[in-house]
């Protein structure tokens, strides 16, 4: 069941120009409410603005004297922009914890895709599972990179690919995929988050060499619990599902990603 509570930021730092890390004490929402990277905290962002903004959960942690949640966001609005002013020992509005995380199990082994800001909510399973897992993140650009260095100190192996090449691999994430499943296809399963059309291009990916595949869907939300229609997705049977409510993580196999 998600609370709303004060949290208070107990760490802020910028990534790049645009995008900061941000860490909050969040009462027990980890040990009592379960709180897990992929989940996702709704964050009222100022006294003026009606609608909560969304933000992934990069990693949390059941520590003393409180539980923490990381939360890695890209400055896109006004809302954001007022959350990136934030500073130590302040205090913002939580709704959480919502939606879903990933589905993973003990001993599994992982290949993570990540693509911008879909990056951060892989952060956890990479943390978590060390070397079982290895990494391809995307960005547009060298300057958008974010949390290499983290997923490299834990990942057996971390790809990098940007739309301009001007670091590492040139292009989109899907081809480095490709290339990792031929030489190797013995994943528990592919663990994605980013925008749809690079997960529709990995879904194809894993679907064509037979590896279970999850999506983290990104979508608008208003409400974050299911009471509006903001954030419906339609599914491959021809239902309709609340990203905020039923994910935002997915199989693969259920999204109709024709429309």
């Amino acid at each position: 069941m998600p609370i709303e509570q004060l949290c208070k930021v107990v760490e802020m730092a910028p990534l790049n120009d645009s995008t900061y890390w941000m860490t909050l004490e969040v009462g027990q929402m980890v040990a009592e409410q379960g709180l897990r990277a992929g989940q996702f905290l709704h964050v009222a962002c100022g006294e003026g603005l009606l609608l909560r903004r969304p933000i992934s959960v990069a990693y949390a942690l059941d520590d003393e004297p409180e539980n923490t949640a990381a939360l890695i966001f890209e400055v896109k609005g006004e809302g954001t922009r007022w959350l990136a002013q934030r500073k130590v020992g302040d205090q913002i509005n939580v709704l959480g914890p919502l939606g879903n995380g990933f589905a993973v199990e003990e001993g599994g082994r992982y290949l993570l895709v990540g693509g911008g800001i879909g990056v951060p909510p892989l952060l956890g399973y990479a943390e978590a599972f060390h070397k079982n897992t290895v990494a391809v993140l995307g960005f547009r650009s060298a300057d958008r990179v974010i949390l290499a260095d983290r997923f490299r100190n834990c990942c057996k192996e971390v790809y990098l690919c940007t739309d301009d090449g001007s670091l590492g691999r040139h292009g989109f994430v899907d081809a480095q995929v490709r290339d990792i499943l031929e030489q190797d296809k013995d994943f528990t399963a592919i663990l994605a988050c980013g925008p749809k059309p690079m997960l529709k291009n990995v879904a194809k990916a894993a679907a064509e060499y037979g590896v279970p595949c999850q999506v983290s869907m990104e979508e608008r939300m208003a409400c974050g619990v299911g009471a509006c229609l903001g954030c419906a997705i339609q599914m491959a049977d021809g239902t309709m599902k609340h990203v905020c409510k039923d994910g935002p993580v997915f199989d693969a196999k259920e999204v109709d990603w024709n429309v």
